[in-house]
């Protein structure tokens, strides 16, 4: 079942490994397949060389194990709400990585500083509130992934435009087109997150990108008139 998306769910957990955005098993990938209902999602706490395309764990929008013989990551229900909620998103990528998990857990919003940034985040990449103590003792993942979407519905983010948040001391979620998709914009918050705190070492007092250079650049790449890229 969804072999094509199972070897690409794999290929885009392994690319967490050579990008430097995991340790150990601190991170996890799923891809959807909405004509079926269906998601792919990594094992919990396998070892990245461990995997392999039948490792994968297939489940239902209800969050049902429908293949696989592994339980899966145990991030599936905030990927699942994801999914749920925001429907034009192919993808789920979740990791500790390093800096990015630095604005996670200061709890510090990330504004746009310049054109690489622009050229894959529409804005400031927010900050998801920390959970309560009765949301992560009924359903830790689960309430994760309604507090990601509480965020964008009450500040009116297009979660397309802006396809990344920081968890208030947890760490940072992507999504994307598609499972590697997602894994494309771990790796330009990744990047955007240490080109930030560069950026205010050697100038404390930098505003941002202006707002005709992001809409330039983010919309060069995504807008209805892109030209960025081959046909």
């Amino acid at each position: 079942m969804l072999r094509d998306l199972k070897e690409e769910v794999l290929e885009a957990n392994l690319m967490l490994v050579r990008e430097g955005l995991v340790r150990l098993t601190w991170g996890n990938v799923s891809g959807i397949d909405r004509e079926r209902g269906f998601f792919v999602i990594k094992p919990s706490g396998v070892a990245y060389d461990e995997l392999t395309t039948d490792s994968m764990v297939v489940l239902d929008l209800d969050g049902k194990v429908v293949e696989g013989s592994l339980r899966p990551s145990s991030d599936t229900p905030t990927h699942r709400i994801l999914y749920c909620e925001f429907p034009g998103i192919g993808g789920v990528t979740h990791t500790h990585s390093v800096h990015a998990t630095m604005f996670s857990q200061a709890g510090v919003e990330l504004p746009c500083q310049g054109t690489t940034h622009a050229d894959h985040f529409y804005g400031t990449v927010p900050v998801v509130r920390e959970l309560t103590p009765e949301e992560v003792a009924a359903d830790y993942e689960t309430n994760t992934g309604l507090a990601i979407v509480e965020c964008f519905r009450e500040r009116g983010i297009d979660p397309l435009a802006m396809p990344g948040c920081f968890q208030k001391f947890h760490a940072p979620f992507t999504w994307g087109k598609s499972a590697l998709d997602s894994v494309k914009n771990s790796v330009a918050l990744e990047v955007c997150a240490e080109m930030a705190l560069g950026t205010w070492q050697l100038n404390p007092q930098q505003s941002g990108l202006p707002d005709y250079l992001l809409d330039k650049h983010y919309l060069r790449k995504h807008g209805a008139g892109a030209y960025y890229g081959q046909a």
